[in-house]
């Protein structure tokens, strides 16, 4: 249990608690708003955060010079260190691990169009530092004055669970008091849209079925999250609400295709069984899972047999978030890492929006139709990412 309390493991780990937390995605800003419409139907059309204003948070020149997925990470932290309260921590031992697939695709996108249009002199001399994968936790590091470690993972659709996993060990190891993990992304646009299309990832009915026999593909969305994670001693003398404690985490390599999940997802079944061991969880007191659960065929199919493999038939409640956020890529990750927190401190489950048809090669508990009740229990956060990345989270309900 490397970042829980007395473990035995190769680390001794301090506990790591989650103080604060903000959200952007397409059915709300905010963990109200976010939470409503985790419980409503799936927004129709393109999945883009709607009413975004990046000038909440940045002046008339800034805006300008900031790609929207590193404006959707300051805002996401920022709602995140206001939701956690005045937290006093040394900046020196305070960091940031922001994660993101795509990086500044947009700022690179319409920089393309001014080269191809009127020359490379006309080309904004901002690009690099607008289209660069870390501009989004530096830009994250420099509001909050922190000077403690300052990274990004880039591990594709898992790299906002990957971020939060690394901001947790940061804790847990004692280097930093407090960090903020989370993911953003930005990568709605022509070019990544119509790639997405191209490789027919994208689901060719614009709806979004996780674990549903009729499932087709993914929604293409944009997002982001982000979790304030302190070791629980330092919470607990500042006299901080916390929603949740990170057990654990696992990560994993299929090694097998650029896209494809490996044959009968040995690779995410691994990596759940890392994180559980991690967090010294047996299965059988997991209650909940926020699955990966893109609605794409292969996906799906790998993931439900993965879970089959580590939990039996049918395993703990599962539910995928996506058939209502769509999928934000590098984002998705740290969105589903609220979501599962706010399902343990909310004590509801949310829904599959847009399962109704059952796959009968698919045997899981899919949660559907309304959010179910529960006793909050620890739970899995599951990112598969392309490349064959995978990684999982374990957060339960803080236990004294």
């Amino acid at each position: 249990m490397l970042l829980g309390a007395g473990a035995d493991g190769p680390v001794q780990g301090r506990r790591v608690v989650i103080t604060g937390m903000g959200v952007l995605a397409c059915c709300g800003i905010g963990l109200d708003d976010f939470w409503d419409g985790l419980n409503r139907p799936a927004p129709e059309g393109e999945h883009r955060v709607p009413g975004f204003d990046p000038t909440a948070w940045f002046g008339p020149k800034d805006v300008r010079r900031v790609d929207r997925f590193a404006q959707f990470s300051v805002a996401a932290a920022d709602m995140a260190l206001l939701d956690a309260g005045e937290i006093g921590a040394d900046p020196d031992r305070s960091g940031v691990i922001f994660g993101t697939g795509v990086g500044g695709l947009d700022s690179l996108e319409q920089q393309i169009g001014v080269f191809v249009e009127k020359g490379p002199r006309r080309i904004s001399p901002f690009l690099i530092p607008m289209m660069m994968a870390n501009a989004g936790a530096a830009n994250v590091s420099m509001r909050a004055g922190w000077h403690g470690p300052c990274e990004t993972i880039t591990t594709a659709c898992a790299a906002g669970t990957h971020s939060v996993a690394a901001a947790a060990r940061l804790v847990a190891t004692g280097r930093c008091d407090v960090v903020i993990g989370g993911g953003a992304e930005a990568a709605m646009t022509p070019v990544g849209i119509g790639a997405f299309t191209n490789m027919t990832a994208l689901s060719s009915s614009g709806v979004s079925r996780p674990f549903d026999a009729r499932r087709d593909g993914f929604i293409v969305a944009e997002g982001a999250g982000a979790l304030v994670l302190e070791s629980l001693e330092h919470a607990r003398r500042r006299g901080a609400r916390v929603y949740g404690e990170v057990l654990g985490a696992g990560s994993t390599a299929d090694a097998h295709h650029i896209t494809a999940p490996a044959p009968g997802g040995n690779g995410a079944a691994a990596c759940m069984e890392l994180a559980l061991a991690d967090a010294g969880v047996a299965p059988d007191a997991v209650g909940h899972i926020n699955a990966h659960g893109t609605s794409t065929p292969l996906n799906d199919l790998a993931e439900a047999q993965a879970i089959s493999k580590v939990f039996g038939t049918p395993g703990p409640p599962v539910t995928s978030t996506k058939g209502v956020t769509g999928h934000a890529l590098g984002g998705a990750g740290a969105i589903e890492a609220v979501a599962t927190t706010l399902a343990i401190h909310r004590r509801l489950i949310p829904p599959t929006a847009g399962y109704g048809e059952p796959d009968p090669d698919i045997t899981l508990d899919v949660v559907h139709g309304a959010a179910r009740p529960w006793e909050p229990a620890p739970s899995l956060s599951n990112s598969f990412g392309f490349g064959g990345h995978n990684g999982t989270l374990v957060i339960g309900p803080v236990e004294e």
